[in-house]
């Protein structure tokens, strides 16, 4: 590994963390010394990383440092092109362009035999199902997912029956024929899967839940888990 590569593999490995790391355990998942581990540190704060610790107390990178020109594997560039492929065919109209927009922004600051590889990548993903999707706006439910806020539904279960719902959506679930919208349901007072091709109407209420995303994501996930 040349010291280039060995210092982005550096700041990949801090990006992991939020909390400070030792040194030592940085040195080990590199595969260097501890004195190699430190002069590299210095060397990515001399060029601006806003890296902060010390030895004995631990490092971590701050917000805001911009990784410069990025250099990928040959199974990360495939990774990429295969995830913005299946975002363009199984998501919304909006997040399909974003996908398409973001791998073109990468493209642009690979080197040329980088970007070739990226551009004759020969992963794709097949056609699918499209008589179940939505008429609904994903992009709406994305930002009030984002931005913690409440919508007002109307759904309709498997018999046909509708009902107006209040809800606080937190997750969007990506499946092969459908997509289920995550959320606590005021009606039930749970949690609820809607699909989102039995949603016939929706709209944003401007008041935010009193509970964070992160908090309802974490007891729906210790639901499903003891559910199984």
């Amino acid at each position: 590994m040349s010291r280039s590569e060995r210092l982005l593999e550096l700041l990949q490995s801090l990006r992991r963390y939020r909390l400070p790391v030792s040194g030592r355990q940085l040195a080990q998942e590199l595969g260097v010394s501890i004195r190699t581990l430190y002069r590299d540190i210095a060397s990515l704060q001399a060029q601006g990383a806003m890296i902060e610790g010390e030895p004995g107390v631990g490092y971590v990178l701050r917000p805001g440092f911009m990784l410069p020109p990025l250099m990928f594997s040959d199974d990360e560039i495939e990774a990429l092109v295969l995830g913005s492929r299946w975002v363009s065919k199984r998501a919304d109209k909006r997040l399909a362009s974003a996908a398409s927009n973001a791998l073109a922004k990468i493209a642009a600051v690979l080197p040329e035999d980088l970007r070739n590889d990226m551009e004759t990548n020969a992963l794709f993903v097949g056609p699918h199902d499209t008589t179940t999707l939505e008429n609904i706006d994903l992009g709406l439910v994305r930002k009030a997912i984002r931005t913690e806020h409440k919508m007002t539904i109307t759904y309709a279960d498997q018999e046909g029956a509708e009902s107006c719902r209040t809800i606080w959506p937190f997750a969007i679930g990506f499946f092969e024929s459908t997509r289920i919208l995550v959320s606590w349901c005021e009606l039930r007072g749970d949690f609820r899967h809607f699909r989102t091709d039995r949603i016939s109407s929706l709209a944003w209420l401007d008041l935010r839940y009193p509970r964070s995303k992160q908090a309802l994501l974490k007891e729906w996930q210790k639901k499903q888990v003891k559910s199984v």
